[in-house]
């Protein structure tokens, strides 16, 4: 009997593809427990359309972060940072600054997980950051330190 995974099962393989299964495995286990379906015309039909739809899902995510990175390459933003005498810094800036400074000086809403640091930045000057925006896409975002 042929069957449509409707999800990941390490034993039979991922969600969305169709596999073989002898008739009585696939109708005292697979099917009661929701695992697949069987895999008629219509049931074929919706699961084309349904990855259809993911595929065209996937590539304006795609499309989107390519834009987001083109924008991010030509921006600078401005993290200020207290310092000491001698211009000794206090503590190091975080993602977090850097993505809270970088929605109030251009609007730009990153999240805090995707900003990747080089190493702790604890001295005045410029750095780019890696902005990690999809698996394909990757950003450089100059940040520039200064003190405040």
């Amino acid at each position: 009997m042929k069957i449509i995974l409707l999800q990941d099962d390490k034993n039979l393989g991922k969600k969305g593809d169709v596999i073989e299964a002898s008739d009585g495995y696939a109708r005292n286990y697979i099917l009661p427990k929701k695992i697949g379906i069987e895999a008629n015309a219509k049931n074929m039909n919706d699961l084309k359309l349904q990855k259809a739809k993911e595929a065209k899902i996937a590539a304006e995510q795609l499309q989107a972060a390519k834009d987001l990175a083109a924008v991010l390459e030509t921006k600078t933003v401005e993290v200020k940072i207290k310092a000491g005498e001698g211009g000794r810094v206090f503590g190091s800036v975080s993602s977090k600054e850097i993505v809270a400074a970088c929605k109030e000086q251009h609007g730009i809403e990153l999240d805090k997980k995707k900003v990747v640091l080089p190493e702790a930045l604890k001295s005045f000057g410029a750095y780019e950051v890696n902005i990690k925006l999809h698996p394909q896409v990757t950003a450089k975002l100059k940040v520039h330190i200064s003190e405040s």
